[in-house]
C-alpha cells in the first residue's frame, strides 16, 4: 500500500506520425494490435504491485479526459496536468510534490506510458526486487537496465562494473552504476554489447520519496525553488492554479541529465523481461507479425510484390500497395506518409514542413 507509480504520458509521439498526432497521441493508441492502448497496458502491468489509488498520471492538460477514458479506475485528482512540456525532471518533481502532500514516506516507480513488456511476471518480480532494495538503501536512485540483445543505436546505455560477470551474474541482481552513456553510433554499440557490462537504459526509475527529494535539492536547486513556492498548495484546491502559473519556470531538463548522471548513488537491475521502447516505426516493425514476404500489415490492405514493408491503414479505409521494399506506408486522419524505413528518423523534421 506504500508504493506509488508515476506514469509519464504527456508526449505526442511525433515519430509515429501520422498515427500519433497532437489530438490523439501514441500513448492512447493500440499500435501493436493487442486490443489495448499503451497507457492501459502500462497500468495493467503495474496494477499487481501498485494499488489503484496510488497511481498518478502526469500528462498535458489537453489529454486529461483521454486518460480517464482509458483508465476509468482512476479518480480525476490522480491525473496531474502540465500546462506545458518541460521534460521529465519537472514532470517527476510535480508528481513527487503531490505525493508528499499525501504521505511522507513511500516508494515510487516512474515509467513512460508507451513501452512494450512481454514477460509481465518477470517484470513485476524486478519491480518488487527494486522496492526490497530501497527498504535497505533509502537514498539509492535506481533504474531498470535491460540486457541488450543487439547493438542498438536508439537507446542510451548504462555502464555497470568492469567485467562481464559483474552484470547480473553470481546472483547479483542489483549492481552499481558506473556511468550513463548517450545513444551511441553503431560501432560503439557493438563495442558496448561485446564488453558485456553495458545495459540499455529503459527509462524506468525507482526511489523513495525522500531519496528523490534530496537529489532534487542537491542537483536541481533552481527547479526546487520553483516548486517550493507552492509547497502548501499541493494536495489542495489551489494546486492546479499554482502549476498553471509557475510550472513553466522550471528548467527544461530530463531526469537523466539533471539527476541520474550526477549522482554517485545510482544502481540498476539487469533485467530481461521482453522490453522494448516502441518509439519508432522500426521498433514496431521488429515486434509486428509479418507475412511470408516480411511485410507488417494492418487494415484493409492488398499487398502486391512488396517486401519488408510496413503498411498501416486506419479502419474504414482501404489500400492497394505494390512494388515496395523496405518502405513505410501509413495513413490516418486524412494524413499519408510514404518513406523509406531507413529514413524514418527524419519524420519529425518532415512534418515540421506541414506546420
Amino acid at each position: 500500500m506504500n508504493n506509488y507509480c508515476i506514469i509519464m504520458a504527456g508526449g505526442i509521439g511525433s515519430r509515429f506520425w501520422p498515427l500519433s498526432k497532437d489530438n490523439y497521441p501514441k500513448q492512447f493508441l493500440d499500435i501493436l494490435g493487442t486490443g489495448k492502448s499503451f497507457i492501459r497496458s502500462t497500468y495493467e502491468r503495474f496494477s499487481p504491485v501498485i494499488p489503484d489509488e496510488n497511481f498518478l498520471v502526469v500528462t498535458n492538460k489537453a489529454y486529461k479526459q483521454l486518460v480517464l477514458e482509458h483508465l476509468p479506475m482512476l479518480h480525476p485528482d490522480q491525473v496531474l496536468c502540465e500546462p506545458a512540456r518541460r521534460n521529465t525532471a519537472p514532470c517527476i518533481a510535480y508528481a513527487a510534490y503531490h505525493i508528499q502532500s499525501r504521505c511522507k514516506e513511500t516508494n515510487i516507480v516512474v515509467t513512460p506510458a508507451d513501452h512494450l513488456v512481454t514477460n509481465e511476471v518477470e517484470f513485476q518480480r524486478n519491480i518488487r526486487l527494486g522496492f526490497d532494495f530501497l527498504a535497505k538503501n533509502q537514498n539509492a536512485l535506481m533504474t531498470i537496465g535491460i540486457k541488450p540483445s543487439r547493438p542498438e543505436t536508439g537507446y542510451g546505455y548504462i555502464q555497470c562494473g568492469s567485467r562481464r560477470d559483474e552484470v547480473g551474474s553470481r546472483n547479483e541482481e542489483v549492481v552499481k552504476v558506473e556511468m550513463f552513456k548517450e545513444k551511441p553510433d553503431y560501432e560503439t554499440a557493438v563495442k558496448f554489447v561485446s564488453e558485456g557490462n553495458y545495459l540499455w537504459n529503459s527509462g524506468i526509475f525507482l526511489w523513495t520519496l525522500d531519496g528523490i527529494m534530496q537529489a532534487f535539492k542537491q542537483y536541481l536547486p533552481d527547479m526546487v525553488e520553483v516548486f517550493e513556492k507552492g509547497k502548501n498548495d499541493f494536495g489542495t484546491a489551489n494546486e492546479q492554479a499554482f502549476i498553471d502559473a509557475h510550472f513553466i519556470e522550471s528548467p527544461n531538463i530530463s531526469i537523466d541529465y539533471g539527476v541520474m548522471e550526477k549522482s554517485p548513488n545510482t544502481f540498476t537491475i539487469p533485467a530481461d523481461f521482453g522490453w522494448s521502447d516502441i518509439g519508432t516505426w522500426g521498433s514496431l516493425f521488429t515486434h509486428a507479425k509479418k507475412d511470408e514476404n516480411g511485410n507488417a500489415k494492418r487494415g484493409k490492405v492488398v499487398s502486391v510484390d512488396n517486401k519488408n514493408t510496413i503498411i498501416n491503414i486506419e479502419e474504414g479505409t482501404e489500400a492497394v500497395v505494390q512494388g515496395l521494399e523496405d518502405y513505410l506506408v501509413a495513413f490516418r486522419d486524412h494524413s499519408l506518409l510514404v518513406c523509406r524505413l531507413k529514413d524514418e528518423q527524419q519524420i519529425k523534421v518532415w512534418i515540421e514542413g506541414l506546420k
